[in-house]
This record gives structure tokens, sequence and C-alpha cells, in this order.
């Protein structure tokens, strides 16, 4: 059995609204794949799901490539496994 890789609440900040897409009222939830190394830090990271918003889309993948995971787990041991990450941003 596997686990799926966890974000740690300490090391994933959210993502920074960017002032263009504020001050346009743009708002929608962006859905990131990041598949995590054994080390906790993402190998890739691309969108799977975007807002409609470039900016916000952006936004949320530059966040989740510095974030940090508790990796996924089998048989114990850690594994390199994709997860996705939905992401909303509204006012």
């Amino acid at each position: 059995m596997t686990s799926e890789p966890r974000p740690l609440p300490d090391q994933s900040p959210p993502p920074s609204y960017p002032s263009a897409s504020l001050r346009r009222g743009e708002t929608g939830t962006v859905v990131v794949r990041a598949t995590v190394g054994t080390d906790g830090r993402p190998r890739r990271t691309d969108v799977a799901h975007s807002s409609g918003s470039r900016r916000l889309d952006r936004a949320a993948e530059d966040a989740v490539r510095r974030w940090r995971f508790q990796p996924a787990l089998a048989n114990g041991q850690p594994v390199e496994a994709t997860v996705n990450i939905p992401i909303e941003f509204k006012r």
C-alpha cells in the first residue's frame, strides 16, 4: 500500500496573490500536480487544471515548487509519487 505525499504545514506557505490579479478581481482554483521525490522536494510541477488566469496559475505553481512534503511511503519506505494540490484564490 502506498500513501500520498503530504505538504508539511510549516514548510508550505500559501502563494502570494498577484497584485494585478487582485486589482482585476481575478479568483479561481488552480490544481497543481507535483511529483515529489523521496527527499520530500518537488521534482516536477505543472498545472493540472487552470484557474483561467495565467497569473494565478503561475503563482500557485511557483509556491508549490518551494514546498516541502512528507514523501509517499510504500511498504514503509519513501517513494517518488505524484499528488494533485488544489489552491484557491478568493477575495
